[in-house]
């Protein structure tokens, strides 16, 4: 189904399901494809940059920086922090001034520009490309979600399906970024810079994509921000919020500061789990050293596997009325994070004392992070788009990201700890670097059982829509 092709004076949020044939109604939007292709090459450049970031700033053998972990890991934060933090700004311009389109293109020229400048060899020009990549997510991460969103009316059972498919482009261009500029990276034949370079090329590929294809595949969708839209738009923006709508917002941010604790834990895999892989993980197989930074695919890999049956695992049960409510499934998200930690733990007890732990460790570990990010993160960003008020989406979005720059930032800060913890200056119970990622299961069991016991509260706030 291709979105109308003229354009309107009033925001695209998908045509009305009447005008739209029922057995096309079973079948995801066409242009949901074209954002995912979108999505794919710009998730490519952040996480394909993300998995060597750490490793070039402790490295001393290959022209990387040479940095102190502890400082490291800070920067880390910092920088994957502020990326979740400029949406904030960038969903609302988005919303009062430019639009989600408009907004997607200025945001990809910037990062692309960021990761050019990463791509020189010099420190100064390394600054100036994280602060670029960070001003530019914050124009384009909001609003490409946001436009997903907007393909489907209010109760569109395909919806959260969506979001998943959405989601499974995330990860395919995580897994190709990681693996390509990862290689480059780490390659004594390349190098760092390499790497950067490549990142900088996939976000180019993107842009382009999106630019090629928008008219065709999306129409007016993201074109007129809502506070320029005319007739009954209009009047919808200027009206203040109703009590249901403010009760759903209310979801909104309590939900978001349970994801908090999720990506705080999860966002390990780049700093952490990353140093853990290329410092205590056997690596070498017939030869042949796995790159460090490869470890981190598991997670993306995994999503591609699982990511349609998850999809197809919600309609399924929607179909029969069993499924369960959106608490519910990020609460489980939390509960599969902590498991995969567990294997962290016994991990960390094995290299504790000198040996290598050996690879099946890390990989159960991103496995189970893999099945609790498949419950918790593609519903999530569907829940914003059917409880946001439509004259707020994408600063909601935006708002929902937030708790990525609150996660990200703690989580930088919480990997800098882990040799003070591994030499018992914080606490001591089972010992060196296994008490370190037990704070993971534990802070995450433990949200995830408030997270449940609030499930019926959040269900009467979401008013049917969670």
């Amino acid at each position: 189904m291709s979105a109308p092709t003229s354009t309107a004076a009033a925001p695209v949020t998908g045509p009305p399901p009447e005008a739209t044939p029922p057995e096309a109604r079973k079948k995801q939007p066409i242009g949901l494809f074209l954002l995912f292709g979108t999505e794919m090459w710009e998730r490519f450049s952040y996480y394909g940059m993300r998995a060597i970031l750490v490793l070039y700033l402790i490295d001393t053998k290959m022209g990387g920086a040479g940095w102190p972990k502890t400082y490291a890991s800070r920067l880390y934060g910092w920088y994957t922090g502020l990326v979740y933090l400029t949406p904030l700004a960038g969903g609302y311009l988005a919303d009062k001034f430019i639009g989600t389109h408009r907004s997607l293109i200025i945001g990809g020229l910037i990062i692309a520009c960021g990761h050019f400048s990463l791509a020189m060899h010099s420190m100064p020009t390394f600054y100036a490309g994280l602060v670029l990549i960070i001003l530019g997510t914050g124009f384009f991460k909001p609003n490409v979600s946001t436009m997903v969103g907007q393909l489907y009316t209010q109760g569109d059972p395909r919806r959260d399906a969506g979001f998943t498919i959405f989601y499974m482009g995330i990860n395919l261009g995580a897994f190709l970024g990681t693996f390509i500029c990862g290689y480059l990276g780490e390659s004594p034949q390349w190098g760092w810079h390499y790497g950067f370079g490549a990142a900088g090329v996939g976000m180019v590929c993107g842009l382009a994509m999106y630019v090629l294809g928008k008219r065709k595949y999306l129409g007016a969708i993201g074109e007129v921000p809502m506070a320029r839209a005319g007739g009954a738009a209009a009047a919808a923006n200027a009206a203040p919020l109703t009590r249901e709508e403010r009760d759903r917002v209310a979801a909104i941010f309590i939900t978001a500061f349970f994801v908090i604790f999720f990506w705080l834990a999860f966002e390990q895999a780049g700093s952490s789990m990353n140093i853990f892989a290329a410092e205590r993980t056997a690596r070498t197989f017939f030869g042949y050293t796995i790159p460090a930074s490869w470890f981190q695919n598991i997670n993306p890999l995994a999503i591609l596997v699982f990511g349609p049956a998850f999809a197809t695992m919600w309609v399924r049960l929607g179909a029969r009325g069993k499924e369960p409510s959106t608490p519910v499934k990020m609460a489980t998200g939390l509960l599969l994070l902590g498991g995969g930690f567990v294997f962290m733990v016994i991990g960390g007890r094995i290299s504790d004392g000198g040996k290598l732990a050996g690879p099946i460790w890390l990989s159960l570990a991103y496995l189970f992070h893999t099945w609790g990010e498949l419950c918790l993160s593609p519903v999530g960003l569907s829940l914003v788009t059917k409880l946001a008020p439509v004259k707020f989406a994408s600063l909601l979005m935006g708002t929902w990201f937030l708790a990525n720059f609150c996660a990200n930032l703690a989580g930088g800060y919480v990997a800098a700890l882990v040799e003070k913890v591994e030499r018992g200056e914080v606490f001591r119970l089972l010992g060196g670097e296994a008490d370190f990622f037990l704070m993971f299961v534990v802070s995450s069991v433990l949200a995830a059982t408030v997270l449940l016991l609030l499930t019926p509260q959040l269900k009467k706030l979401m008013h049917g829509r969670g």
